[in-house]
């Protein structure tokens, strides 16, 4: 058994992500082995955990994993002095309909790991009412484990003051308070933060925020707060696609869940990466040519221009497959047009055809039911995964890959294509359905 704390919030934008990787940060320079985690469906942060703590981070997800699979992942802290897991949005956020083990919020991944709730609360544009905002997520939920509260954007030692009267007056441990900065803030593009390979000096920045949490923060208190649950189930991490994967990875190129890649490596499978922004072509001699999502949209014009890759992937198609998820299934379509309205060609192993110009956000839990066979599973399979991009289907003549719906069971029109060797989606594969 681990300990663990769940660092979340009342709602999305309130600091937590600052607090999460100078937490990481300083507790790791303290000489513990932190272990991070992701509660939910987010393909960006687990890099900066990552970079943070020098250990890499893996989502946790009880919408989408069944038991065996979500304990088997929480079962990667082993060796670990502490986790440190980072919910989504507001921490009782989930969706409507169960999925294979939840709903999808943080609070019910930190209530069956047993990881008490650190809550990051800002505090702008109000003192005492905090705590009765506070309070009330402590006590939604009785059996969820509640460690106390981190006051953010705190604007002057007096504000502070009074905002632990009331934190105080409500019996609500007060962990930290971090005064209100205007330069701690990462930067962010239309799906999430900038990547963490992108980020300039990402480095000093995690240096910075730990230097601000060690400040204000109670870290020995944090540490004697982390509990943990022994795990249950075990299982197994999903199985590889195919032997030798060629994986594109560059700019373009970088959404795929940890514990699919981790899980594939283990099982002996190859990883060959390779970056179509460069032009390069995928290793001859791969069974597979997986393009992940990313922003292929931010880079339409290079894509085009690459004229030794697309050639090498219609000639890999000819004889063997080829999978695009979100970005990489845009790639793979005939055209994509940019936000200035320039239709920029694509592989044109699919007829699909998406435009950026047009945006309208697409965003939720998906549940597939495989009509035509995918790397890695049978017609009839049935995942669990996620969608998130702005763009707008404008052709998609192709048979469908899935039957696709949303949370709730209702059937979405982003069903995916094949044809021959090529399938795509613009959902993020994350598990098969266990159930």
């Amino acid at each position: 058994m681990i300990p663990g704390l769940m660092i979340s919030a009342p709602a999305s934008g309130t600091g937590k992500t600052t607090v999460m990787l100078g937490l990481l940060r300083a507790l790791s320079e303290s000489g513990l082995k932190v272990q991070p985690f992701k509660s939910g469906p987010d393909y960006i942060d687990p890099a900066f955990h990552h970079a943070a703590s020098g250990r890499a981070s893996f989502n946790l997800d009880s919408w989408a994993m069944g038991a065996g699979l979500m304990d088997t992942i929480a079962a990667e802290a082993q060796g670990a002095d502490i986790v440190i897991a980072e919910g989504s949005m507001g921490l009782y956020d989930g969706v409507a309909t169960q999925g294979a083990l939840g709903f999808g919020s943080s609070a019910e991944l930190a209530a069956r790991m047993g990881w008490p709730v650190v809550l990051v609360v800002d505090v702008s544009g109000q003192a005492q009412s905090a705590a009765a905002v506070a309070l009330g997520f402590a006590r939604y939920r009785p059996d969820l484990p509640f460690a106390g509260v981190i006051l953010n954007r705190v604007a002057s030692p007096r504000h502070e003051r009074l905002t632990r009267l009331g934190m105080d007056a409500a019996g609500l441990h007060v962990l930290g308070a971090l005064p209100r900065r205007g330069d701690l803030r990462l930067p962010e593009r239309h799906l999430g933060l900038v990547q963490a390979a992108e980020h300039p000096d990402l480095d000093a920045a995690i240096a910075n925020y730990a230097d601000f949490l060690r400040a204000h923060v109670n870290l020995e208190a944090l540490k004697t707060a982390a509990k943990g649950r022994q795990g249950g189930l075990s299982g197994t991490l999903p199985r590889p696609p195919a032997q030798r994967i060629a994986i594109a990875r560059d700019a373009a190129f970088s959404f795929t869940y940890p514990h699919l890649l981790e899980g594939w490596r283990r099982a002996g499978a190859e990883l060959l990466p390779f970056s179509p922004l460069a032009d390069e072509i995928p290793d001859p001699q791969a069974d597979l040519v997986w393009l992940p999502g990313g922003y292929p949209e931010l880079h339409a014009g290079r894509l085009a221009a690459a004229t030794r890759f697309r050639a090498a992937l219609v000639r890999h198609a000819q004889t063997r497959p080829v999978h695009g998820e979100c970005g990489g299934y845009m790639a793979l379509g005939d055209a994509l047009v940019d936000k200035e309205g320039v239709r920029h060609q694509m592989a044109g192993l699919l007829g699909l055809v998406t435009s950026y110009e047009k945006r309208k956000m697409h965003l939720g839990y998906r549940a597939a039911e495989l009509v035509a066979p995918m790397p890695g599973f049978k017609p009839g399979a049935r995942l669990r995964g996620h969608e998130f991009h702005y763009s707008t289907i404008l052709e998609q003549p192709d048979a469908p890959l899935a039957r696709v719906c949303d949370a709730d069971g209702h059937e979405v029109p982003e069903t995916g294509s094949c044809r021959g060797h090529v399938s795509g989606s613009f959902f993020h594969l994350i598990a098969e359905d266990a159930s």
